[in-house]
């Protein structure tokens, strides 16, 4: 391994211990690890907690691996030849109350013969329309964005993340987005901005945590964050490029599902009633929005 995939990797594990310390301290459980060796070369640490205080289910994953794709996958990558090496953190955070929303990171390099690059980006998926929530979320990876404008233009990571987390068999956005971004080529410019990025996540959650946590809710609550998530498993089970990375390079099935919630729903052909806190969330907050452009609201 060269010198800075040395670096990638020593920092992507800083990025999960930070993210999990601060974690603990707001749920008060402890994430349980497992520590995991790929046959095929490398490894990782699947951080994960279950039936926590604040989180029904919580994972923060590493994972360093490296070997030959399949012909069959090769074909879809850019780069010659088959061989990879490929590290990165991914999180998704499911909490139990309804009104505080589930969210996605990753950030990852990958390299395919001598073709090399960065990925990753955040997205919210609330159940409960918090305007406030939304902007503050938004506006925190605009500023990131905006720090590194040369490189990460954020009207376009905001767009690409609009289009990829998007369910096309449902007509329907997963949540309200963030920043999505791929395939962006190797240099100490793109590195300086996956570190301030996947920095900052805290500061884009844990402010919206904070606010929600000791929100009261009840039944009906619950059972709208849970067809909610029945769409979250869809678009993890059927779109989600990272999940099907995993299953296709012999990745460990448990760390690549510990994305799925712990309980989900289907209502057969559910409409919410005109005008309630469902509806907006469905019809006004589950559209692309500028919401970083938008100020915030004094609760």
């Amino acid at each position: 391994m060269n010198k800075m995939k040395n670096e990638y990797v020593l920092f992507l594990k800083n990025i999960q211990d930070a993210i999990v310390k601060e974690l603990e301290s707001i749920d008060g459980a402890k994430f349980h690890e497992d520590i995991w060796i790929r046959s095929e070369g490398g490894g990782g640490r699947t951080r994960v907690i279950v039936e926590g205080n604040l989180f029904e289910k919580a994972g923060v994953n590493f994972s360093e691996v490296h070997g030959e794709f399949s012909e069959e996958l090769s074909s879809t990558i850019p780069g010659d030849g088959r061989s990879f090496f490929a590290t990165g953190v991914s999180l998704v955070l499911h909490p139990r109350n309804p009104f505080i929303p589930t969210v996605h990171a990753n950030f990852r390099f990958l390299s395919k013969g001598n073709t090399t690059w960065f990925g990753g980006g955040a997205d919210l998926t609330p159940y409960y329309p918090f305007l406030n929530d939304v902007i503050h979320f938004h506006q925190v990876w605009k500023k990131v964005c905006d720090r590194h404008s040369d490189i990460a233009n954020h009207e376009k990571l905001k767009k690409w993340c609009d289009d990829y987390f998007f369910l096309p068999h449902r007509q329907e956005a997963r949540g309200v987005g963030g920043i999505f971004f791929d395939y962006m080529p190797e240099s100490s410019a793109s590195w300086d901005f996956v570190k301030d990025a996947a920095s900052q996540f805290l500061d884009a959650y844990v402010p919206i945590v904070k606010r929600r946590m000791n929100a009261n809710y009840n039944e009906k609550n619950k059972e709208f964050q849970e067809y909610r998530r029945g769409r979250y498993v869809e678009f993890n089970l059927v779109i989600d490029r990272g999940t099907i990375f995993g299953l296709k390079t012999g990745g460990r099935i448990e760390s690549i599902l510990m994305s799925l919630p712990a309980k989900a729903r289907w209502w057969y052909d559910y409409h919410p009633s005109v005008g309630s806190p469902e509806a907006i969330l469905t019809e006004y907050f589950l559209k692309p929005r500028d919401w970083a452009a938008m100020p915030l609201e004094v609760e």
